[in-house]
């Protein structure tokens, strides 16, 4: 297996929207619609989509140097309630403000303001696409306490799919461990899915926790705590989203 933790040594000449998005600026396609506005320059000269960059070439984007080779950071963060995965700076409880970590990154996928639990966030481009398809079928798995006890029935209609958004969700792996509580197994990322799946079939959400993602477990992280992934946790998580 190709180890992904090279991806910050490589030399060679590498496309203009692949050389940002390992720099931690964005994803490739966010990339390329930077460099279609005008807003990326190579050598003083505005790029063009499909540019070729050498390793001796300086790439800006307005005033700020653009340098490849940052070092790569990846995080578990165990989000609080209340706080929002956006980027917005106005919005003061948001996961940027929250960790004011010192180098730029951002989440590989959101996790909504009213649920809590593991959030990964990273300055790897070619991760967060990685983490973003949906036809990859990544798995993260919730706990959840609803405001009424379970039944049968809805163990069993949540397992198989429930009508929402104008789809079925997919079905997915469910087990009871509480009079109220369960834990669910998704391999999409619906519009805060979970809660709209038990809203339609009567139920309230009262707490929802992320446990897991691939291979990253929450474990005994603290609320509010982040720590960086291990190379052995980073290693088996690009080998099962690659």
């Amino acid at each position: 297996m190709k180890n992904k933790l090279d991806w910050q040594n490589k030399k060679e000449a590498v496309r203009l929207n692949k050389y940002l998005s390992e720099a931690g600026i964005c994803s490739r396609r966010e990339a390329d619609k930077l460099i279609a506005k005008g807003e990326i320059f190579v050598d003083g000269m505005r790029a063009e989509v499909g540019t070729v960059v050498m390793p001796h070439q300086t790439v800006h984007f307005g005033k700020k140097i653009v340098y490849r080779h940052e070092k790569p950071v990846v995080l578990m963060v165990n989000k609080p309630a209340g706080i929002v995965c956006t980027e917005e700076r106005r919005e003061r409880n948001s996961i940027i403000r929250f960790l004011n970590y010192p180098t730029r990154i951002t989440y590989a996928g959101r996790l909504d303001k009213d649920s809590k639990g593991l959030l990964l966030m990273t300055n790897n481009g070619d991760l967060i696409n990685q983490m973003m398809r949906a036809r990859n079928f990544h798995e993260k798995e919730y706990k959840v306490t609803v405001t009424k006890a379970l039944t049968d029935d809805f163990l069993e209609q949540m397992g198989k799919g429930v009508a929402i958004l104008n789809t079925v969700t997919r079905p997915c792996p469910i087990e009871k461990i509480g009079t109220y509580t369960f834990v669910i197994v998704l391999t999409q990322g619906l519009n805060r899915q979970i809660r709209r799946m038990c809203e339609a079939l009567g139920y309230q959400v009262k707490e929802l926790i992320r446990t897991r993602i691939v291979n990253i477990t929450l474990g005994n992280l603290k609320e509010g705590a982040y720590r960086e992934l291990t190379e052995e946790e980073l290693c088996g998580l690009w080998e099962r989203i690659s």
